[in-house]
């Protein structure tokens, strides 16, 4: 099997690395890539976010398959194009990858599909703004409607920051979402979906402020690990009839069914799991750790989604144990990062690069804010732990900064699911 990869993250590097170790996969290739990935796939020089630029690239190399990394092309509307020039795709149509690139549709739909989710509220219009606010509080959480990857959120108790933050995205002519706040434990679930059958993958927990003690700014993500040792038994198969397929047939029945990968984004509330977002694509940095655990070839899985035949899937093979990633990021992210720092390290094993790039000289250097996962894995959460951070402590870039705690509180066992605590 030929299959073309698109994106440039950790994320991709990462499905790559699986794909690479698949004997049904033939030949891989990526677009447009990264200095890491480079040593897995053919870089094919293609703008991600140019449906008829993929299109023709994946045409001309004889793809099989096209695996979609990133939302901005599925929203964007790639899949369409694939599939309109018959090149198989992993990755939904522009209608259903509006469940993450509008979060108004995705309140409407979960409403529709009785999903729990927080109450919440479009304002577009700044002279509604203070009004809207006053319906929520006392933590605010205010979210651009759009694309934001990761960074269009603020949760405050701060009605002045909240306030700050709404103008500042009504200003530049994005509509607002304020959401009730969900208090529990976060959870991330990443289903497979070919229109109809949802297959689970290991459920994870990701850590989105830039630093420790899940403080400052949102990112795009500084860490995550798999499994969750501290959830209840029945989260999954509970999360997958109360929250994914209703949401899978409630697409399904507007007429714009979803295939891929479903990331239902939760809190573990008093109440039972409730849904924060839903993404149409594979999570980062959360795939890094998932991944790393996933023992069916992946050629297999994703094939089997793009064509429609999921439920013939054999179950899912998982190793044993667990899986930390380690988000190193440059200087000054998650504002304006620093970039052309040369890193030593990145070579080694586990490391998966995302924000790099080979100079002319034969440097692997920076090239954007996230700029590499580091992945351990062990017999449990604690040696993969160890084993992550052994191996960031193996890289350096000047100026990068990362989370020393990713994992720990699980380690610890301070990390509890209401529904096990209730038991």
């Amino acid at each position: 099997m030929r299959i073309l990869v698109i994106g440039s993250g950790a994320r991709e590097h990462a499905i790559l690395l699986a794909l690479s170790q698949d004997p049904a996969v033939t030949a891989l290739a990526v677009a447009p890539g990264n200095a890491g990935i480079a040593a897995l796939a053919e870089t094919l020089g293609v703008d991600a976010a140019d449906p008829a630029a993929v299109v023709s690239a994946a045409t001309n190399w004889a793809a099989d398959l096209v695996v979609v990394g990133p939302e901005v092309p599925l929203v964007a509307g790639l899949g369409d194009a694939l599939r309109a020039a018959g090149v198989a795709c992993f990755g939904p149509t522009k209608a259903a990858a509006a469940i993450e690139g509008s979060k108004a549709f995705a309140k409407d739909v979960m409403a529709a599909a009785k999903v729990p989710t927080a109450h919440s509220e479009v304002v577009d219009n700044p002279a509604h703004l203070d009004a809207a606010l006053g319906r929520f509080g006392p933590t605010w959480v205010v979210k651009d409607d759009g694309l934001a990857a990761g960074k269009g959120v603020v949760v405050t108790r701060d009605v002045d920051e909240a306030r700050a933050h709404a103008l500042t995205l009504l200003d530049g002519g994005h509509p607002v979402l304020l959401e009730e706040f969900l208090d529990g434990p976060e959870a991330s679930l990443f289903c497979l979906v070919d229109g109809a059958t949802v297959v689970p993958l290991l459920p994870a927990q990701d850590f989105k402020r830039v630093a420790d003690g899940d403080t400052g700014p949102n990112t795009g993500g500084m860490g995550a690990y798999a499994p969750l040792p501290w959830a209840d038994e029945g989260l999954v198969d509970r999360v997958v009839a109360e929250v994914v397929q209703p949401t899978v047939d409630e697409l399904g029945r507007r007429g714009t069914p979803f295939s891929g990968l479903l990331y239902a984004g939760l809190a573990l509330t008093e109440a039972g799991p409730q849904v924060i977002e839903f993404n149409c694509r594979f999570g980062d940095p959360e795939t890094q750790a998932v991944l790393a655990l996933l023992r069916t070839p992946l050629s297999t899985v994703l094939a089997s989604v793009a064509a429609g035949t999921l439920a013939d899937l054999p179950p899912l093979e998982w190793a044993p144990g667990a899986a930390v990633t380690v988000v190193i990021a440059a200087e000054g992210y998650p504002g304006r990062p620093r970039t052309g720092d040369v890193i030593s390290g990145s070579e080694a094993d586990g490391v998966l690069h995302a924000g790099t790039r080979r100079r002319e000289d034969g440097a692997v250097v920076s090239s954007g804010g996230r700029v590499l996962s580091v992945v351990g894995t062990g017999a449990d959460l604690a040696e993969a732990r160890d084993d992550a951070y052994r191996r960031v402590a193996g890289v350096h870039i000047t100026g990068s900064h990362h989370r020393g705690d990713i994992a720990s509180a699980a380690v610890r066992g301070e990390v509890a699911d209401p529904a096990r605590s209730n038991v």
